[in-house]
């Protein structure tokens, strides 16, 4: 049987035949030594046709088609104009070795060419692969590499499918560097206090704000030449007037040193170096609720942006953690204490990250864990509306909150929660715009369920089948079910008793005609001995 084999490059389709196997014996060890032998391989495998790519894009196009397992048109024409033409009626006298199964058994199912996919077509194809340029005339040296590195360059960037109004990545970058920014605004802000407390030490007592001690260390500069005409500037940027009036009578009796001019201007610059941070770190925190409100608006009006943001951050992405079940959600950030208590056979944790929600803190101590349970349902579920929905709303957020608002009340008050299918219900209604929902369908599958039930046992009891159909009142309104259910039980009830009614009867009347025709029945025997021993 010949065998043809399928090469996809970088520049075209090639289609090559082996021949000649026998004397090499199809070996994959046999077949090994000989592919480098470019003299010997050459003898074996010979190009029957190649068709190159039109341009770029097209080279691009077939080959995720190819990755995917998918014949293209321009492969389809390609086949069958140079491969033997198999009938219906009789099997194919060759076969095609190709590279990948998955594209193999999509030429199989379209055209009925017999394919085969194996490790000695793969040492076949490997040989191909590294003597290509010498089997296709007029190939320069360095197009098929340029071509290869312009296709994979292609490839991977359109693998790499995203929206970009939805990239989690900012998100993580961004909660990283906020959370950076703090612990590096707090450790500068104690330098600048200390450092400056040797020249103005009343001032820690009187400003305790770092970005504000620090906007007031750069005004102040040199303690001795504050004076009472500073007053309304210091008011303006301390807010309060006795506020400024304070620092300028501490200034007065001030015990501090006094500084070099050299030592205060890098004191200074130290303090608009720390003024710039916290300014800073005020618009990477309204970057990142524009972001959360973008990427994930549900969970961001849920929980807090910046909780969110660390969720997503620990999880990897939104999509990893739309997939956690809400008890591994619950404990997201406390995994050493939790494989510490396992170890350990302690007790395990009850929040991780969402401890540092409102609601956890809100709630009693005896019912912090049981919030944070709940908190984490309701956090896993905005996740996952987040993740897969496509129009971005708030709604589903607000109505999740307001859930969680009620359970409060609940511990707290006994007041009884609303459900979740009517919350769920009146949120889609306010997305859809229409108060018809999906959600109302399922209301109806009980009744349907214990009509089936009904008919079945109707059918059992050789009574016909009624199908339940809604009969509408005066008014247009549909009855109830439940009082059809009493109905039909009536019924039922009182046609058992007349059927049982009857059925004494006739046997009475029985008894009575063969009494009278002379009829002696086993019951009247047994009757009369009795009676004789008596």
């Amino acid at each position: 049987m010949a065998l043809y084999l399928l090469y996809e490059s970088a520049s075209g389709y090639a289609l090559f035949q082996a021949q000649g196997l026998d004397e090499i014996g199809q070996n994959t060890e046999a077949v090994r030594k000989s592919v480098d032998d470019i003299n010997r391989f050459g003898k074996v495998v010979q190009l029957e046709a190649f068709t190159p790519f039109e341009s770029a894009l097209d080279a691009l196009n077939q080959c995720n088609a190819v990755s995917e397992g998918q014949m293209t048109d321009e492969l389809r024409n390609f086949l069958e104009l140079n491969l033997p033409k198999v009938k219906d009626s009789k099997k194919a006298k060759f076969s095609l070795g190709v590279s990948e199964s998955k594209i193999g058994a999509h030429i199989l199912e379209v055209t009925k060419i017999p394919c085969q996919s194996n490790e000695f077509v793969g040492e076949l194809i490997r040989g191909v692969r590294q003597h290509f340029d010498k089997f296709v005339k007029n190939l320069k040296e360095g197009d098929l590499e340029k071509a290869q590195l312009g296709l994979g360059h292609s490839y991977s960037r359109a693998k790499v499918k995203f929206n970009v109004n939805r990239v989690d990545n900012m998100v993580i970058q961004a909660i990283f560097l906020l959370d950076t920014l703090d612990k590096d605004v707090n450790s500068f802000s104690m330098r600048i206090r200390e450092w400056y407390s040797w020249h103005f030490p009343e001032l820690v007592k009187i400003v305790n704000d770092n970005y504000l001690y620090a906007k007031v260390a750069k005004f102040i500069e040199d303690k001795s030449q504050l004076s009472e005409d500073k007053i309304p500037e210091l008011t303006e940027i301390v807010g309060e007037e006795d506020k400024a009036k304070d620092i300028v009578e501490a200034a007065k009796a001030s015990m501090g040193q006094d500084l070099s001019p050299i030592d205060l201007i890098n004191v200074k610059q130290f303090a608009q170096r720390v003024m710039d941070l916290s300014e800073y770190r005020k618009k990477l925190y309204e970057y990142l609720v524009t972001k959360m409100n973008d990427i994930a608006p549900n969970l961001a009006t849920l929980i807090g942006e910046v909780v969110g943001a660390r969720l997503i951050s620990h999880a990897g992405s939104l999509t990893n953690l739309a997939k956690c079940p809400s008890s591994t959600l619950q404990i997201l950030g406390a995994e050493k204490a939790l494989f510490r208590a396992l170890k350990t056979k302690g007790n395990t944790p009850k929040y991780g990250l969402i401890f540092h929600s409102s609601f956890i803190g809100r709630a009693s101590t005896r019912n912090k864990g049981r919030m944070a349970r709940y908190l984490a349902n309701k956090c896993s579920i905005a996740s996952r509306i987040d993740c897969f929905l496509e129009n971005s709303t708030t709604a589903y957020g607000e109505k999740l909150r307001e859930q969680v608002e009620e359970r409060l009340d609940f511990y707290d008050k006994g007041v009884a929660p609303r459900k979740n299918i009517d919350m769920m219900k009146s949120a889609m209604e306010i997305t859809l715009g229409s108060k018809d929902t999906d959600m109302d369908v399922d209301t109806e599958t009980p009744a349907k369920k214990s009509s089936k039930k009904k008919k079945s046992k109707d059918s059992e009891n050789g009574e016909a089948a009624v199908e339940d159909k809604p009969t509408e009142d005066v008014n247009g309104g549909v009855k109830s079910e439940k009082k059809k259910k009493e109905k039909r039980k009536s019924e039922k009830v009182e046609n058992d008793v007349s059927e049982a009614e009857d059925e004494s009867a006739k046997k009475k009347k029985k008894k009575k005609s063969k009494v009278e025709d002379g009829e002696v029945t086993p019951a009247l025997v047994s009757e009369g001995k009795k009676k004789k021993k008596k």
